[in-house]
Formats: C-alpha cells, sequence, structure tokens
C-alpha cells in the first residue's frame, strides 16, 4: 500500500494551520505553541509552512519571525495583501528564513471587486503585477492566489495567473474561499487554468479549499487530479468558518488509494496523531470523535461483528494500519460488544478465563454493559473477580 514513489507524482504540501487555521474562532495560539506545531510540521516534513499574516499584529509578525530564524528545514511562507505594507512586513518577518516564501492575495471574483476592494478588473491586474514584482525585492519565492476564484470568472483567473507569473511568481493559487464549488467545477477549472494561462508551465498550480459543504477533501483531490500539484491544508481542518482541508485526509487518501490517486506527498505519515494532538491542545478546539484519520473513534470499534473481524484480520474493517498514522486500533466493549472482544479484552489486562468460562464470563458483561454506556477495564476486572470466584490481578498494558 505504500506509495512507490517512481511511479507517483509529488504533490507539494503546503500547511497553513499557523495562519487560515489561527483564524478559526478562539483558536489564537500562543508564540510557543506556534513554534512548537511549525517544528513538528517541519519533523513531518511537510513542504511549505504558512507561519502567519505579519501585517495583522506585532506579536504575529515577531511569532513568523522567530519561527522563519529557528524552523529551517522547510520554506516558510507569510501572507500578505497585495499592498506594499503588507509585503514589506512579510518580508521583514522572512528576513531570517533559510528558504522564505512571499504569499500575495487579491480577491479575483466580481463580488469582491466591487463590494469589497472597489476596484475594476484592470485594477486588479494593475495590483497583482505591482506586487508580484515589489514581493521579488525580498525573495524569489513568490506565490499568487486569487481570492474567491471558485466564484470569479475563470479566464479573469487565468488573466491574473498569467500577469504573476510574468512578474514573477512561481505558484500561483486557486482558492475556494468560501468552500462553494463541487469536485467537477474544480476539475472544469484546473483544466481551464491549464489552458489559459500564459507561462504556466513554468509555475505550480495550488489550491486551497474549505468546508463549507463538506467537499474541502474531495475538491482538493479533484483539483490533483486535474493538475494541481500543491494542496493548501491544515491540522485537523481547522480554518475559518467550518474550517479547510485537513493535511491528514490528503496524505492518508494519497497512501490508501494508489490505484486510483498516484501522488506521494513526502509527509511522515507517522507524525499526524502527534500533530493532530498538539494542534487541538494548542487550539482548545478538540476534534471531533468522528473526524477521520485523527479522531478518537477513527480506529475503534464497538460492534460484535465488527470487533470479531478486526481480531481474526484487521483489513476486514481498517483501510489503514491505525499505526501508520501515529494512532492505535480500540475495540471498546458495551452492550455491542461479541464475545470474542470481551474475552479477548479481558484477557489482555489479565484475567485468567480458560475456555470453559468464556460463556458465562461474556454473559455476566453484556449483562452489566446494559445500563452503561462504556465496559471499562476495571469492570473487566471486577466481574472475572465475582465470575471467576477469586481475586484478578490486573496488568499493564
Amino acid at each position: 500500500m505504500a506509495a512507490n514513489d517512481s511511479l507517483t507524482e509529488r504533490v507539494l504540501i503546503f500547511d497553513t494551520t499557523l495562519r487560515d487555521g489561527e483564524e478559526s474562532p478562539g483558536a489564537t495560539m500562543t508564540p510557543a505553541d506556534r513554534l512548537r506545531v511549525a517544528e513538528l510540521l517541519a519533523e513531518a516534513r511537510v513542504d511549505c509552512i504558512e507561519a502567519g499574516f505579519p501585517a495583522a499584529s506585532a506579536i504575529t509578525a515577531r511569532s513568523v519571525a522567530e519561527i522563519a530564524k529557528r524552523v529551517r528545514s522547510t520554506r516558510i511562507a507569510a501572507v500578505a495583501r497585495c499592498t506594499y505594507t503588507d509585503i514589506e512586513a512579510a518580508g521583514a518577518a522572512l528576513e531570517g528564513a533559510a528558504a522564505p516564501r512571499i504569499h500575495v492575495v487579491v480577491a479575483t471574483s466580481d463580488l469582491h471587486l466591487t463590494k469589497k476592494l472597489r476596484i475594476t478588473r484592470e485594477a486588479a491586474l494593475e495590483r497583482v503585477t505591482a506586487s508580484v514584482r515589489f514581493a521579488r525585492r525580498f525573495t524569489d519565492d513568490i506565490e499568487f492566489s486569487a481570492e474567491d476564484a471558485s466564484r470569479s470568472d475563470i479566464d479573469f483567473v487565468a488573466d491574473t495567473f498569467s500577469a504573476a507569473i510574468k512578474a514573477g511568481a512561481k505558484t500561483v493559487s486557486f482558492p475556494d474561499t468560501v468552500g462553494y464549488a463541487t469536485p467537477e467545477d474544480m476539475t472544469a477549472a484546473i483544466n481551464r487554468i491549464r489552458e489559459r494561462t500564459v507561462g504556466i508551465e513554468n509555475a505550480v498550480i495550488s489550491v486551497h479549499t474549505h468546508n463549507d459543504l463538506g467537499l474541502a477533501t474531495a475538491n482538493a483531490l479533484a483539483a490533483v487530479k486535474a493538475g494541481a500539484r500543491q494542496v493548501e491544508c491544515t491540522i485537523n481542518g481547522i480554518g475559518e468558518r467550518a474550517g479547510n482541508c485537513a493535511l491528514e485526509e490528503i496524505v492518508a487518501a494519497f497512501y490508501v488509494r494508489q490505484d486510483v490517486l498516484p501522488y506521494t506527498s513526502g509527509v511522515a505519515l507517522q507524525k499526524l496523531a502527534q500533530l493532530s494532538a498538539t494542534v487541538a491542545k494548542a487550539t482548545r478546539m478538540a476534534v471531533q470523535k468522528n473526524k477521520a484519520i485523527v479522531g478518537a473513534n477513527a480506529f475503534a470499534h464497538e460492534s460484535g461483528i465488527h470487533q470479531d473481524g478486526i481480531l481474526k484480520d484487521r483489513r476486514t474493517y481498517e483501510i489503514l494500519d491505525a499505526a501508520i498514522v501515529g494512532a492505535t486500533t480500540l475495540l471498546t466493549i458495551s452492550r455491542n460488544s461479541g464475545r470474542h472482544a470481551i474475552v479477548t479484552r479481558a484477557r489482555e489486562i489479565g484475567c485468567p478465563i480458560d475456555e470453559s468460562e468464556e460463556k458465562a464470563f461474556a454473559a455476566a458483561v453484556i449483562d452489566f454493559s446494559q445500563t452503561r454506556t462504556i465496559v471499562t477495564d476495571n469492570d473487566l476486572i471486577a466481574i472475572a473477580a465475582r465470575v471467576l470466584g477469586g481475586k484478578v490481578e490486573p496488568v499493564a498494558v
């Protein structure tokens, strides 16, 4: 199941947990937490870490500068609107970076141009050219994003990409800023961008998707299949409103579905569980239990039928070995569990149940479980002591 790099195409992973992720209401992290997350992302071998929006505040600017100086093994980006003051702030914050990137953004939808920016398309094109050229004074690695691209005239987005590439941008990003697109929309858009953008062969197409309709990961995968080669994502899928494409979902999809997704990310999957827990704690945003890949229930099994299958061969009900993402398979004991799982767990914690006692012990556990949500290990030990007629010494597990 592991990716064979000789047969797959590389997709770059651009993590924006520290920028878009931190824009989740109430998710602001301390500078120490931000640095720790950046260090873990670098250990996980993401290709680029968007460390923040330096023009937003002095504390953010200082944090971006600290990350840029201390995290040396991966590219560090800072975002800026297409204004000289924003770009100067980003350039100053990235001064100590080993591999700095300035990410400039301007909206391209007529809605944003007329209602928010109050400028014409022609003025927007001028901003793109001037901003990319100005940003190149600080670094030669410039990314341009067309905000609200999925609700824009696609040919105008291509025009802004052409202008950005001509001015020196190496990456052009197609954001589904408000999570409006469907996978079919993304496929058509990326195909049109590849056809219409002048100089696109000299740039990486990136995609930035939001989860307002629950389609962020599906849209990102559709864009990759159409030719995008960078995905912008966050740990746990956090971000504005309903969040962003989840990094763990993208890289796990590449790993599991090589048959239809012949791509590799380079990310160390075994770091995913640790990253998820660290970001959840730092942002005070608990991960929903049924969250794909990193949720508490992602590798948990309660149904007796499922538990029996897992105990015989985990592939019956798991498409991904939990250990690969730094997690563990969990068989929870409840009134939905079967004898096989109940007895197996009891023996794991030191209950000396022989075959002749299995039926009576399992029946006692199931009876006990009728008024409980979960049967704990301590409960199993107490029931075993009663059923077996003696004291049971638990073992460390």
